[in-house]
């Protein structure tokens, strides 16, 4: 057993994040902190956690995090970084949720986070998170970033087509909607019921945080700069990713054979045979992506689907699994975990 601590256990990443561990026959929950909730037990905020966590917030001077084997970040960006050195001197293993890790270029990460960055030399140690793509890294990370959920569903739809060198870089489009839980838990207008059902809206059009992520991992994988274009949407409903995603083909390919090939033997995502459509409900409260591949007309634009729970796959689950592979655990512990429906 390992000792787990979590920082910001109050948010829907958080209460994810408790669900799967707290079900992880690996992992002992040793604190969960909360400088607001301080003494309020878990389950009285979330009685979905009755008889699973029967811990009470802690503020985080109080919850001893350097006993822990390895300490989650589920908080706000900013807040992991003020922290992690402190803790990893410790023998403290990290992963953070948030994006205090994931882009390389300090400078860029400043740029579109607005804020100095308070441990840049833990950047450069740092490991990004996609299983699929960094096993082998993620199993010696000290600092594990955690990827967004937008960049996860983006990434593994691409990638078996960039890593191929498949579609012209320059020109990609990425076109995602995502549930109202992506925007967190805290009072804002534009998330209130009244507001975002019966609607459907683009947002940050001009640029969103999560684009130097994307373009980050896709460079990456194609050994060179890409073009991309991502447009996300607000859709009424809770959970949910669906990316729809677009790239111009310059050689003749079997894509799903492609796609089978790429991703065989990965427990978390999910090929669909040739002419599926992947729904968000199949993946609902389940660590899976589901991939479906199309070439429209049999011309020479290829069309991606990739369906993830935001989340899960998207944030506390691929936490989750990147804990299994940083420990050498089963990679499916905690999370095998059939999706909800309806």
């Amino acid at each position: 057993m390992i000792k787990v601590g979590v920082v910001g256990g109050t948010g829907y990443t958080g209460v994810e994040l408790l669900r799967l561990l707290s079900r992880h026959p690996r992992v002992e929950l040793a604190a969960i902190t909360s400088r607001g909730e301080a003494g309020m037990p878990v389950a009285d905020m979330f009685p979905s956690l009755r008889r699973r966590v029967g811990l009470k917030f802690v503020t985080p001077q109080d919850a001893q995090l350097e006993r822990c084997d390895v300490v989650f970040f589920a908080t706000p960006n900013g807040i992991a970084m003020q922290q992690a050195a402190e803790l990893v001197a410790a023998g403290v293993r990290v992963i953070d949720l948030a994006a205090d890790f994931r882009i390389r270029d300090v400078a860029e990460w400043e740029k579109w986070y607005g804020m100095k960055h308070a441990a840049p030399e833990l950047v450069a140690e740092a490991v990004y998170g996609l299983p699929e793509v960094n096993r082998a890294q993620i199993r010696g990370a000290r600092v594990l970033a955690n990827p967004g959920c937008y960049p996860t569903a983006v990434q593994l739809g691409f990638l078996p087509l960039v890593e191929a060198g498949l579609i012209d870089p320059d020109h990609l489009i990425a076109d995602a909607k995502s549930g109202v839980s992506g925007a967190g838990r805290k009072a804002e207008v534009h998330t209130l019921l009244p507001e975002a059902a019966d609607s459907f809206k683009a947002y940050g059009v001009p640029g969103h945080r999560h684009l130097p992520e994307i373009r980050q991992g896709l460079a990456l994988a194609a050994g060179k700069a890409v073009g991309l274009t991502f447009v996300p949407h607000l859709t009424p409903m809770i959970r949910g990713i669906h990316a729809t995603l677009y790239g111009r083909l310059n050689k003749d390919v079997d894509l799903q054979a492609l796609y089978e090939k790429r991703y065989e033997g990965e427990a978390f995502v999910d090929v669909m045979p040739a002419g599926s459509h992947p729904e968000t409900r199949s993946v609902r409260a389940s660590n899976m992506c589901r991939i479906a591949v199309h070439r429209p007309q049999g011309g020479d634009t290829v069309v991606v689907l990739s369906v993830i729970d935001n989340l899960v796959k998207g944030a506390a689950g691929q936490a989750v699994q990147n804990l299994n592979i940083m420990f050498g655990f089963d990679e499916e512990a905690g999370l095998d975990i059939v999706p909800v429906s309806p």
